[in-house]
Formats: C-alpha cells, structure tokens, sequence
C-alpha cells in the first residue's frame, strides 16, 4: 500500500507529465490554450472557487481563488510556456532515475503541478482558505503579457507570493539582476560577393563593433570576490535578410541579453552599450527591467530549514523572473524551487523527491501564515 507521499508523488509526477505534453511555446498559441484549458478542467470542480481567464497581446493567463478574495495571503505563481524545440518527440516527460525529463520539467511546469495540487489540497481542506493562483503564458519572452499585466492593468494584488522559479530547495533568491533584451542594426552597402570591394559588409561591421562590446564587459567582471556579481552582455543573434549565399549585406542585426546588478541601471547600461557601439549604429531596446530586490520572508526561510534539517542561503541570481513585476511595492516574493538541472535543453529535469519536499515546505508555509 502506499503512502500519503508516494501517492503525493504520483499525482504530482502523472501532472507534470501531462503538462509536458503539450507543445505551449511561443510559436504556437494553440497549444498554450489547450494547456490553460487541460489546468482550468482541474481547478474548476474544486467547490466555491473562481476562475478569471485573461489576455493580453494573444498570451492568456489563469487566476483562481476562493469566491469573494481578492487580495490572497499567498498567491502561487508560475508560467506554462516553454523553450521551443525542434524536435516535436522530445515534449514528453520521461521517468529515470528519480527525474522527470524533458523540456518544461524544471522551467516551470513540474512546479506548476506542484501549485495546482497545493493549491487544490488546501481549498479541500480548508475551504475559502486566503491563497490564489496565477499562471501565464509568456515569462521567456519577459512577461509583460503575464505577470506584469495581471499587476499593473487587471490590478491583481496580493500580501505575498511563491514563485518557484529559481534558486534551489535551500537557495532563497534575495536579488535579481536586471536585464535589457535589445537589438542592434547597422547599415553597409550591398553588393556582389564576387566584387567584396566594390561593397561594404554590414555584417562585417556589425560583428567588428560587437567584438568591442565583448571586450568592454570582460573589463567589467573585476577580480572574481564578486563571485557572477557583474554586468554581463551575450550575443544570442545575428541576422541579415540575406537570401543569397552570393549576395553581401547591406543590413545586418543582432539581438543582446544584458544582465547587470546594482549600481548599475537600465540607463547606464545603455548608455555605456551606446558609447562602445557608436553612434553609426542603431539600438532597439526589447525588454528593460531594473535589478529587483525579492526581500523573502524569514519565516519561510525558516520552515524550509525545518523541512530539509538543512541551512537556507541567501542567494543572488544571474537570472530574472516575473519576481520583478510582483515586488515593486514591497510585497515579499519566495523564489526558491525543488532540484532541477538541464534548463532549456531537451533533457532539462526536475527531482521528484525533491518536488514532494518543496510542497511540505510550502504547504507548512501557507497553512502557518493563513492560521494567523
């Protein structure tokens, strides 16, 4: 016979699995919609709970909480979209070894069967219990869509949030770099390949000034005692509308990721991109989000050490999440998540011990502040 937290694990295992299924990337709206859709089924026969769809620029988003609340004591927040794939056979969750494999198992959609079933559990339990959750569509491409029009359009408020979307079972995230998605162009003169002098390769040019920006950030890490504590800037693109293998650009781009803690600022960096770049090319900031400080609450902190018999650190991430858009005003956010490795890769995984782990911490959690 099993026990409450095998069958806890088998639950949660055959959700995640089921969520993998379904291909909600960015390219394909359908299947985000099937996958709200398949989680609404699950929400909607828990008794005296409502469910409000939205949308915003064609990604939707799911909240849900006991009728009559509309600021949550918690309020549990995740995203359903993925990394895109190529290879439609790898979204399917795979069980080996204690995992569950395959993309979306860590980022986010093995936390988000943990919300669901929480969230689920606690409306049984303790019905009208003061806890909500929120799940969008669109956090790999910034949430702008999600999370920040949820807070800041719909007004969606509440006094805490757990977002388990980075750090570990025993690393709490207190800070989050900031971070500008931006695209750079630069024009040249088209011509034949066969002729290079009669032209002027924009690409050419384009990675020449990029190389600079390489060299400008590498100056920028210091001695290490900082440990990844620096602005960082990765080039993830580089294009030309090309067509003909024969054929030099006269146009050429190039998307950046910049990542940056304090004291830097949005303005800074891209004043400083500009001036290593130059005037002669163009610069089209994507996304821009200043570095966010999460301030955690202690007492989670404190039941995550009473569940794991192990000390919590205090982290700083590289990364950013839909944190950012939640703590703006001083709400405490919770960003920590079960054992997860491989993220974006299509063997990206989530330990499943660990995830039943991750659901006692925050289920003690909930249940300690909602008693109050």
């Amino acid at each position: 016979m099993m026990t409450e937290d095998q069958q806890l694990a088998a639950r949660i295992t055959a959700l995640t699995r089921d969520l993998m299924m379904i291909r909600s990337t960015d390219l394909h709206p359908d299947e985000r919609q099937r996958c709200f859709q398949f989680i609404e089924n699950h929400l909607e026969a828990i008794p005296d709970v409502r469910i409000d769809c939205y949308e915003s620029n064609g990604f939707q988003s799911l909240v849900a909480m006991p009728e009559g609340l509309t600021r949550p004591q918690v309020l549990l927040c995740g995203h359903i979209d993925v990394i895109e794939h190529s290879d439609v056979a790898v979204y399917r969750g795979q069980v080996e070894d204690g995992r569950i494999i395959g993309p979306g198992a860590g980022d986010m959609k093995g936390a988000d069967a943990i919300m669901i079933e929480l969230f689920r559990q606690l409306q049984r339990d303790l019905p009208g219990c003061p806890v909500g959750i929120a799940l969008t569509s669109d956090e790999e491409i910034g949430g702008e869509n999600g999370v920040r029009y949820l807070f800041e359009e719909v007004g969606l408020e509440c006094a805490r949030a757990i977002i388990p979307d980075g750090g570990s079972l025993n690393d709490v995230t207190t800070d989050e770099k900031g971070i500008i998605h931006l695209r750079v162009s630069i024009e040249g003169k088209a011509g034949h390949a066969a002729r290079p002098w009669l032209a002027e390769n924009a690409v050419e040019k384009l990675i020449s000034r990029l190389a600079r920006l390489r060299d400008h950030f590498a100056d920028t890490r210091g001695d290490g005692s900082n440990g990844n504590w620096f602005p960082t800037c990765a080039v993830t693109k580089v294009s030309t509308p090309n067509e003909a293998i024969n054929r030099i650009p006269g146009e050429a781009e190039a998307l950046l990721d910049l990542r940056f803690p304090p004291p830097y600022t949005v303005e800074r960096m891209l004043a400083e991109v500009r001036q290593v770049l130059g005037m002669e090319v163009a610069m089209d900031p994507i996304i821009c989000a200043e570095p966010t400080h999460l301030a955690p609450d202690p007492l989670f902190c404190q039941i995550t050490e009473e569940v794991t018999g192990k000390k919590v650190s205090l982290t700083k991430a590289s990364g950013g999440s839909d944190a950012r858009f939640i703590c703006q005003e001083g709400t405490p956010v919770m960003l920590s998540r079960p054992e997860v490795g491989r993220l974006h890769a299509a063997d990206e995984w989530i330990d499943i011990a660990s995830m039943i782990t991750y659901y006692q911490i925050c289920e003690k959690y909930i249940r300690t502040i909602t008693s109050r």
